[in-house]
């Protein structure tokens, strides 16, 4: 399949398979967010990667995202507001990364769905 083939066939995908992500695999997903263009090449984002569950089930609890409790990972990307030089950008920067991962998951034979349903004071 072709680059923008991928892009064109994605889709959010809510149900998971009980088995985990191989680690060469994720860690692939992770720097195609890492390799994501951003503003001055400040990069002012973070990922943080969650498999326990009890984590993943107290998340859980919006409208709509209660299917990841049963996915295999949750990443979460923190953007950085308070960059002095990038940070009004930081927000998009973050988009982006993400972006790069859902398409990159999907080249791989990885289903993700993008989530913005959190509490971001129970996320932190």
């Amino acid at each position: 399949m072709s680059p923008i083939d991928f892009v064109l066939s994605r889709r959010s995908i809510r149900r998971y398979e009980k088995k985990d992500i191989p680690s060469d695999i994720l860690e692939k997903i992770i720097e195609a967010g890492r390799q994501a263009p951003s503003a001055a090449n400040r990069q002012p984002r973070r990922f943080v990667i969650l498999t326990d569950y009890e984590i993943k089930k107290e998340l859980s609890k919006g409208l709509f995202n209660r299917f990841i409790k049963n996915s295999p990972v949750v990443i979460v990307g923190c953007a950085n507001p308070k960059d002095l030089l990038t940070g009004k950008w930081a927000s998009i920067d973050t988009a982006i990364s993400l972006q790069n991962m859902v398409v990159a998951a999907w080249s791989l034979g990885i289903g993700s769905c993008w989530i913005g349903d959190f509490k971001e004071d129970k996320v932190k």
